[in-house]
């Protein structure tokens, strides 16, 4: 069976108001700003209060620690107490970025007022053997080692038994972290969860390393005169952490994000960390975008635990100032992510050819396990697999065994993935009296059952997501386009506009964009090589891009697919759904990211557009048309709306004539101004006793019909009397003046602002885009 194909949703274009893009045009050092205002408008953010704030960190006014109230007090008060008595402490951490970066944070903050190696350690799971959060062997290890406080990261706020048995031994416990909350509090000293605020509040998404920095900086604010180093130092860490495990970036999570990247760039350049230096050198990264280190340090940090299981060094590669361990540990890290890719792409496979067997059209949930898969990378091939065949995907390895009850029991354990929005979490906890282990959300999971209950729990799955949804069959992936665009809008001035949304995250997507009637040329396959020039299974095809707007293409890139899979040449025209980035290898250049390709237009629809689309000629904002040209149809006044000019190139169409576009914009004719000149003229009207055409008073102060009509109402209620008379405008004068003539000016004047934003967007907008739209609308109308 093929893979599911994804419905495309393209997001239209919305009219907004003239102070909005103003705003955003400020931060634009060469554009308008029009495209960022469009995505900023759709994703909410829609004050100037907000706006200001999500796009410079410097007008935003984070949160204080203490807002975690009183269980950030009760952690600094025990806190203090270790610290008095030099008690030992240890940071339980996690073995995934997040958790890494988290255990990084606090044994850098906390070391400040702890003693490292001394009174301070940190203990990181192995992935291969322990699972996310506490166990009670850990436990029993450090308690033999003299841990009397326990710090979590990134983990541990439903681990209850874990929890009550450390304090069975004498071990206090302080959790930070982020995950699923407890039905009720555990018995420990303090639980410091994001989860406990509400959705809407700035501190609830944050990760764990983020947690982990609000405890840190609640000790900076308790004991000032203790810490050495500056708290901001650790906010290149909380970065990494945040953008690697996707959560949403608003509130304080996108202010810590922009100002760790802030610290994160200068670390080619003045190394603090030379750790994150030798990765950011090893992944060819600059380290100032948020996609070198979801593309570039956060796949390494996290290929540590799924290749060696053990990631204890990965916290020494971010912490270290020892220069030549690090650029050891970088480059074992480096190694690891490439056997990362390589294992990543032969299960994958493995997994493709067990697919054929299954009858898909019956099969609600993938459920499919392996002795030879190594469950490190199951997780991210349930992922891919989830994505392209359109079903909730559970991948296992079943070549382990576990002692329960004396009794040696072969376990199957992995990784479970979600699509269209099916909670994966309550999907799987409905089959928990055949699981050993579960734990995750509603997008992600880790399991573990006994291969004996496999055929079982495959079943009963299958059967409880079928009463849910009837047939997952019927369901699609939506891909959503934000943007329309042609390959000549494509490079620096897009980039850097589109850049103001960066970071991106949850809620913040990168921003794709549809690019209509391309053709792909120049196509050619390359395997990435390792660290040690060794070849990689893991393939990529480039490509450049063209359309009717450029005579040279756009270069662009497909991981993870063959060039055969690629129509090539410009009689195979398709849409695209692209991201635009721009690649720092070698010499650095723009590229797209291709999504997703679809063939554009059958030949029939080609034909009737040939006969249904003319070509716009450019003369906007010059002072003559070229006389030659005089004959075409011409577009003279500055359109205020879609539909005034797609009237114009219907009629253009209809005496197949090419449309001149021969219109200009004047900035210094504001709306202030119109109101001045349009009371000047009635009073003329009036002493003159003339008259004067809808036309004519729409000619002169650029009005459109709707403005016109709030034009005339704001006359009559500053004492005119507006007789009309066909098209012919009669004013004269009375003494009446109406009480809410204010609000009629203000209303006027909005509209005129709002028409001037148009009238500069239909100006500047390029002409190729205008083309594009308006012979798409043609066809489709």
């Amino acid at each position: 069976m093929d893979t599911i194909p994804s419905q495309w949703q393209v997001l239209p274009f919305v009219s907004l108001p003239s102070w909005f893009v103003d705003i955003v045009n400020g931060y634009c050092a060469d554009s308008q700003g029009i495209y960022a205002a469009q995505l900023l408008w759709k994703r909410g953010i829609q004050t100037p209060e907000q706006l200001h704030g999500f796009l410079d960190p410097n007008s935003y006014h984070p949160l204080s620690p203490w807002e975690f109230g009183y269980e950030m007090k009760l952690a600094i008060q025990r806190l203090q107490v270790a610290i008095d008595h030099q008690e030992k402490v240890t940071i339980w951490g996690d073995f995934d970025a997040d958790g890494i970066t988290a255990t990084s944070v606090l044994w850098e903050g906390l070391g400040q007022f702890i003693t490292p190696h001394l009174h301070l350690n940190y203990y990181i799971p192995n992935r291969a053997k322990e699972s996310h959060g506490l166990n009670i062997p850990g436990i029993q290890n450090l308690a033999t080692e003299g841990t009397k406080l326990i710090v979590t990261c990134d983990t541990g706020s439903t681990n209850l038994e874990e929890i009550n048995y450390a304090n069975s031994l004498g071990i206090d416990i302080i959790v930070t972290d982020h995950h699923t909350l407890p039905d009720e509090r555990p018995n420990l000293v303090s639980i410091i969860n994001s989860r406990y605020f509400s959705e809407d509040h700035p501190l609830f998404s944050l990760s764990g390393v983020a947690v982990a920095y609000k405890l840190v900086e609640a000790l900076y604010l308790t004991f000032p005169e203790i810490s050495e180093t500056p708290l901001d130092n650790l906010l290149d860490l909380v970065a990494i952490g945040l953008i690697a495990d996707l959560v949403e970036l608003k509130g304080d999570c996108r202010y810590l994000a922009q100002q760790g990247l802030k610290k994160l760039q200068k670390q080619l350049s003045n190394t603090t960390r030379p750790g994150v230096a030798y990765l950011l050198k090893l992944c060819k990264r600059s380290g100032d975008r948020p996609t070198d280190i979801s593309f570039g340090i956060g796949p390494r940090i996290n290929a540590i635990s799924r290749i060696q299981g053990d990631a204890h060094f990965a916290v020494e590669l971010l912490t270290s100032k020892d220069d030549k361990r690090c650029e050891k540990l970088a480059f074992d890290t480096e190694l690891a992510n490439t056997r990362r890719k390589s294992l990543q792409k032969d299960i994958k496979k493995n997994v493709e050819k067990k697919l054929q067997t299954l009858d898909l059209s019956t099969t609600q949930v993938i459920v499919l396990e392996d002795p030879q898969w190594q469950s490190g990378v199951l997780g991210l091939v349930a992922g891919q697999i989830a994505q392209e065949y359109g079903r909730p995907t559970i991948l296992l390895t079943t070549a382990e065994t576990e002692n329960m009850s004396e009794t040696e029991v072969k376990l199957a354990r992995g990784s479970a993935r979600s699509v269209h929005n099916i909670d994966l979490y309550k999907l799987v906890s409905s089959q928990q009296d055949l699981l050993h282990k579960f734990g995750g959300h509603p997008f992600a999971a880790g399991l573990s059952l006994a291969v004996e209950n496999l055929s079982l729990f495959r079943e009963s799955i299958n059967q409880q997501l079928r009463q849910e949804i009837i047939d997952i069959n019927t369901l699609n992936s939506t891909i959503k386009a934000d943007l329309v665009v042609t390959v000549s809008q494509l490079g620096q001035s897009l980039f850097r506009e589109l850049k103001l949304l960066e970071p991106y995250g949850m809620g913040n997507p990168v921003p794709r964009l549809l690019i209509q009637n391309c053709w792909f040329e120049s196509l050619g396959n390359r395997n990435i090589k390792d660290a040690k020039n060794n070849p990689v299974k893991y393939i990529k095809t480039k490509f450049n891009i063209y359309d009717r707007s450029v005579d040279e293409g756009f270069p662009g890139i497909w991981w993870e697919h063959y060039q055969e899979e690629l129509p090539q040449g410009e009689d195979k025209r398709c849409d695209a759904i692209v991201e635009l980035d721009y690649n720092t290898y070698g010499k650095g250049q723009y590229e797209v990211r291709l999504i997703e390709v679809r063939e554009s237009l059958t030949t029939e629809d080609h034909n009737s557009l040939q006969k249904h689309s003319i070509k716009l000629i450019d003369y906007r904002n010059h002072d003559k048309v070229k006389a030659e040209n005089l004959e075409i149809e011409q577009l003279n006044r500055c359109p205020v709306s879609w539909n005034e000019l797609s009237k114009k190139y219907q009629t253009s169409i209809n005496n197949q004539q090419n449309l001149a576009l021969t219109y200009s914009y004047n900035e210094q004719f504001n709306p202030s101004e119109i109101l001045k000149q349009l009371i000047g003229i009635a009073k003329y009207i009036n002493r003159t006793q003339k008259s004067i055409t809808k036309e004519q008073l729409k000619e002169k102060f650029l009005l459109s019909d709707r403005s016109l009509i709030l034009a005339l109402d704001f006359l009559g209620k500053i004492g005119f009397s507006i007789r009309q008379d066909h098209q012919r405008i009669h004013i004269e004068t009375t003494t009446h003046l109406s009480e809410d003539y204010h609000l009629s000016q203000k209303i006027l004047l909005d509209t005129l602002k709002e028409e001037q934003f148009k009238r500069k967007y239909f100006t500047q907008i390029p002409v190729e885009t205008l083309e594009t739209l308006l012979m798409y609308e043609s066809l489709n109308s």
